[in-house]
């Protein structure tokens, strides 16, 4: 009997002996940014596109936002968008999780697209295709809350929020008397506008006349039309979190770092430096760093469409933004009269004649900016709860192909890997972080 039972207790002990706890395991995370699909994923079998997904499915978690409503059409559409008003068939939801996904941001500019009925559709058939969401609520406490997934590496916890939507679009707190508003989780921020003694007078002017009275006092700030003008010694745009925003999604993050094994945090973010849009606004700089100190154990940017830097901060990775994934805002099924007024179009034109005229038949705008085109997947990697490395596969999503075969991604080729490593390269230098080219995808070791 003791030789039986000392035989079970070894049987018992050997995975413990082989694979040590769970948290001592390797893990891997695959991150993506902005995936606005129309279309099927999974009836394609070239092998740059198979190997790309056979990548994605095997890390440990995957992570997109989800920058499209699906519904049937039942909602009524906002008066104004995030651009093109996005929408698929719920019936291409399986195929994100087909392609290696597992928790998904809703916070973007396209939430509301289709005003808060079209919101809390979409939220429904998320929630029933089984993937893990956050971003979006029917109040604020909702919003900000965090969606956890349960898996083999542990409990994953992701925040989703967004500094890019539409006046309208944030959700609202509940207070006893008044439900609260459905909408995203906002991330705003102020903006400060410097100028220089002589830009500084010259404003006074103008506001002088305006406002008819003299102009008068030599005060270093002037709020003027809304907008915060500064004295500097050199022109410029500051900008930073709003305080509350920040202390609250900060709070969120606290909270899900002591729920779970792992945190996500997502931010959608056009914003950029004016004169380059490759930088990231000050803001979500100051956001990012602040979501690694709350506990973020990974901060994944998206929005603007194309790549930004990388940071390492206290050992843990800053996607400033993956730029895309599927890149189909050309191929929705109906667009309402807002999209087409701007272009003089009528009831009578379609999507079609939309995308044309919006774009001019392909010769400017997305179709000819080539960095909305390509991108990379991050892996980061992880070992007792310490990043080892993070490998970036460079992916293209067919610049200069037909409307109805571009903005999927496959492989890029060695040439274009190289070339979009090295840029990647570049934009993560101001960072101090040394992103290399080796075996066809970048690396950092930090």
């Amino acid at each position: 009997m003791k030789k039986s039972g000392a035989l079970l207790i070894g049987l018992l002990l050997i995975p413990l002996a082989l694979y040590g706890q769970p948290g001592d395991k390797p893990v891997t995370f695959a991150l993506v940014g902005d995936t606005l699909i129309t279309q099927m994923l999974s009836v394609h079998n070239e092998p740059a596109f198979l190997k790309l997904i056979e990548a994605i499915r095997a890390a440990d978690v995957g992570f997109a936002n989800l920058e499209m409503l699906f519904h049937d059409y039942e909602p009524w559409p906002a008066a104004s968008s995030g651009g093109t008003y996005m929408r698929a068939d719920p019936s291409i939801l399986k195929d994100i999780s087909w392609a290696g996904f597992d928790v998904v941001a809703l916070a973007n500019n396209h939430s509301v697209d289709y005003g808060i009925e079209g919101l809390l559709i979409n939220l429904e058939h998320v929630r029933k295709s089984g993937l893990v969401y956050a971003g979006v609520g029917k109040n604020l406490t909702l919003a900000r809350s965090p969606g956890f997934l349960d898996s083999g590496i542990g409990r994953v916890a992701l925040i989703s929020c967004a500094s890019t939507f539409p006046s309208f679009g944030h959700a609202g707190p509940d207070r006893p008397d008044v439900h609260g508003r459905p909408g995203l989780n906002p991330l705003r921020f102020t903006t400060t506008y410097l100028l220089d003694e002589e830009g500084m007078n010259a404003l006074r002017t103008v506001q002088a006349k305006i406002s008819g009275r003299p102009a008068g006092g030599q005060s270093k700030t002037i709020n003027f039309q809304g907008n915060r003008y500064e004295l500097a010694d050199q022109p410029g745009v500051v900008t930073a979190p709003d305080e509350q925003d920040l202390k609250e999604l900060t709070a969120a993050i606290r909270s899900a770092k002591k729920q779970a094994d792992w945190v996500i945090v997502s931010s959608h973010t056009h914003e950029g430096i004016p004169a380059n849009r490759q930088r990231p606004a000050q803001f979500l700089e100051v956001f990012a760093r602040a979501a690694i100190d709350a506990g973020a154990d990974m901060v994944a940017g998206h929005g603007p469409h194309i790549l930004r830097g990388i940071e390492i901060y206290k050992g843990r990775p800053i996607f400033y933004s993956l730029a895309n994934f599927v890149f189909q805002n050309e191929t929705v099924d109906f667009l309402p009269a807002e999209n087409y007024m701007p272009f003089g179009l009528g009831p009578e034109a379609t999507p079609a004649e939309f995308s044309d005229r919006r774009y001019s038949n392909d010769t400017r705008g997305f179709p000819v900016d080539k960095e909305i085109w390509e991108a990379v997947v991050a892996f980061p990697h992880f070992l007792a709860g310490k990043l080892q490395k993070i490998e970036l596969l460079p992916i293209t999503l067919g610049q200069g192909k037909p409307r109805a075969q571009r903005g999927r991604p496959v492989l890029a080729d060695p040439q274009a890997g190289k070339a979009i490593i090295e840029h990647l390269a570049r934009l993560s230098e101001p960072y101090g972080c040394k992103v290399v080219f080796q075996d066809g995808k970048g690396v950092i070791v930090p």
